[in-house]
């Protein structure tokens, strides 16, 4: 049984029913299909005009994904490679920075839940925490175990 090839538009749509793209992953993606006279970026204009394609939802969609588990330099530095700039950019960064405590403190409290007894375990503590991401600050508040919000 021969499988009949989908058009360009038809794998566009068909990656954006499972869930938001950025127009530069989605046109990595379809670059890889298209073949001789498919314009990509003519089919990405078309997708943004019908808004089926919107760099503003596919930005809140990666930031509420990661934004539980990961601190605001690693989502920040995530949304950059998928061509999130400008304005939009600068107005996540600024929610983020407002939650970046408490989500540090979420995430601290899931993985080891007490504080630190030793130099070795706060240290290995201190760089799981900062490989996800979060400020130095924002790790050291977190580590504490305190409830208030002093930086």
């Amino acid at each position: 049984m021969v499988r009949q090839q989908l058009s360009l538009k038809g794998r566009a749509l068909k990656y954006l029913s499972t869930r938001e793209h950025s127009r530069l992953e989605l046109g990595r993606k379809l670059a890889r299909h298209a073949e001789e006279g498919d314009d990509v970026e003519a089919l990405l204009d078309f997708l943004e005009k019908n808004n089926w394609l919107s760099q503003e939802r596919f930005a809140e969609s990666l930031v509420h994904r990661r934004a539980g588990r990961y601190g605001n330099s690693r989502v920040l530095s995530e949304l950059q490679q998928h061509g999130v700039k400008g304005e939009d950019l600068a107005e996540l960064k600024s929610e983020l920075a407002s939650t970046e405590l408490a989500r540090a403190r979420e995430v601290w409290q899931r993985k080891f839940g007490r504080v630190a007894q030793d130099a070795a375990e706060r240290s290995k503590q201190m760089r799981f925490m900062l490989a996800r991401g979060f400020s130095q600050g924002a790790v050291r508040n977190a580590m504490q175990g305190r409830e208030d919000d002093d930086e």
